[in-house]
């Protein structure tokens, strides 16, 4: 996709972010060109973090995709440090079309006993980009991966800032066989329209809930809402910031279908995702 020159004519705002993300980001002259690199060389890697169902069998049934910016001497930087300069030059729908593409390679290739599912993040550009499904399934059906091994997650605030563009993405994605998630759910009111308007496949409790699990009956009061709501209507429930396991043993109690969190899994380089039997 051409681009203008991002420094053309650029508004002082702007600038003012251009200089701070070349001191933030060191040897970053011109973060735009460093991106455009990044893409074009494959100069990001992809790392994931299972997910594990809480019923029997158990196991790794998913895992979330997260990515790395690799940077001199093997360093790998977090998405903090360079996604907020890709949403700046809009390019994130083109970072979506790389994680989608090569996500896809490794399903094509994964090994017997593998996970074969993952979950990818889409922005609230690229929920935009009506062009996306129709890569999505040229991508699928160029090395023949089930659609179904795709979940695409839309953050809530993306949903609620864009809902007419989010449900017309979740019909297109859907449409291929894909799957749909809302990550952050409950982070501000607990609405579940967005659930049925967007007729997702999952819904991901904020960790803001999880955290608090414990210690706070609103908290609890919340995902109970959700577990009952998820059950009515078919949602399957993802506990997200899962870090102690007090909580897990809670979330286990009040009949979460899945969790996810440090204290179950770290992120790890992709090549190194465990078996699906692996919990």
């Amino acid at each position: 996709m051409a681009m203008k020159d991002p420094q053309a004519g650029a508004k002082p705002s702007e600038s003012q972010f251009l200089d701070q993300m070349s001191q933030e980001l060191t040897g970053w002259r011109d973060p735009f060109a460093r991106l455009r690199q990044a893409l074009d060389r494959d100069e990001l890697q992809l790392y994931c973090q299972p997910i594990l169902s809480l019923r029997p069998p158990g196991g790794f049934v998913m895992a979330e995709v997260l990515i790395r910016l690799r940077e001199e001497e093997a360093l790998m930087l977090p998405p903090g440090d360079f996604l907020p300069v890709f949403e700046h030059f809009g390019m994130m729908p083109e970072l979506d079309r790389w994680v989608v593409s090569h996500v896809v390679r490794w399903l094509a290739a994964a090994r017997p006993g593998s996970l074969r599912a993952f979950s990818v993040n889409v922005s609230v550009q690229t929920i935009g980009d009506p062009d996306f499904p129709a890569f999505v399934a040229a991508q699928l059906r160029s090395v023949k991966v089930a659609p179904a091994s795709l979940t695409f997650e839309i953050e809530e605030s993306s949903v609620l800032a864009r809902t007419e563009s989010a449900a017309q993405f979740a019909v297109a994605v859907k449409s291929l066989g894909c799957k749909v998630a809302i990550d952050g759910f409950g982070q501000r009111s607990v609405s579940f329209t967005p659930l049925k308007t967007l007729r997702v496949d999952y819904v991901k409790v904020d960790g803001s809930i999880v955290r608090n699990l414990l210690r706070s009956s609103v908290a609890e009061q919340k995902l109970k809402a959700v577990v009952r709501v998820g059950e009515a209507i078919g949602v399957g429930v993802i506990a997200e910031c899962v870090e102690q396991t007090d909580i897990l043993g809670r979330l286990k109690a009040l009949n979460v279908g899945f969790a996810q969190g440090f204290g179950i899994a770290r992120p790890a380089p992709i090549a190194e995702r465990p078996p699906s039997q692996g919990g």
